[in-house]
C-alpha cells in the first residue's frame, strides 16, 4: 500500500471556481454512475450547483495543482456533514483521500463534532468510508449514509 501523500494541502474555494469543481466532480464519479446506469452530466451539474457553498469548500492540492475537493459543512443532526469528496480519477488509490480525511477528523474531533457522509450505492466509496471509521446509517434509493461518532474525550 503507498505511503500517505505527506505533500497535501488545503486552499478555500470560491465561487469562480465552480465549473471546474462541477468537471471534476463529474470526472471522479462517471465510472461509478455508469455502472448503476445514471450518468447524465446536466443532473450531475444541477445537482452540484444546487447546494454549491464556496465557503465550505477547500481545493485539494498536490505540488500546487488541484487534485480534488471537499466539501464540509454544519450539519444539525450529526454536527458535521461530508457533503462532497472527490479527487480526480488519476490520484485515486494513492492515499489521497486518507490523508484528506485525517485533515477532516481532526477539525471534527477539536470540536467533539459527528461526521456524516452519503455514497453513491455501489461506488467504491461506499469501502473506503467503511475503512476509516464511519458506520452505516441509513440506505436510501441510491445513496449510502454513514455516520463517524464524535470523539470521545479523555479522562
Amino acid at each position: 500500500m503507498p505511503a500517505v501523500q505527506q505533500d497535501i494541502a488545503f486552499a478555500p474555494a470560491t465561487a469562480q471556481d465552480a465549473d471546474a469543481l462541477v468537471a471534476l466532480r463529474i470526472a471522479a464519479m462517471r465510472d461509478s454512475l455508469e455502472r448503476i446506469g445514471r450518468f447524465d452530466p446536466i443532473r450531475a451539474r444541477e445537482r452540484f450547483m444546487a447546494g454549491f457553498s464556496p465557503d465550505h469548500t477547500q481545493h485539494i492540492l498536490q505540488d500546487g495543482q488541484r487534485i480534488g475537493f471537499y466539501v464540509l459543512k454544519p450539519d444539525a443532526d450529526a454536527g458535521l456533514l461530508l457533503d462532497h469528496l472527490y479527487i480526480q480519477p488519476g490520484h485515486q488509490g494513492q492515499r489521497v483521500g486518507a490523508a484528506v480525511l485525517a485533515h477532516i477528523f481532526a477539525q471534527a474531533d477539536a470540536q467533539a463534532l459527528a461526521m456524516r457522509v452519503g455514497a453513491l450505492r455501489g461506488s467504491d466509496s461506499n469501502r473506503f468510508y467503511l475503512r476509516h471509521g464511519f458506520a452505516l446509517a441509513e440506505q436510501g434509493e441510491f445513496d449510502n449514509y454513514y455516520i463517524r461518532p464524535a470523539a470521545v474525550a479523555a479522562a
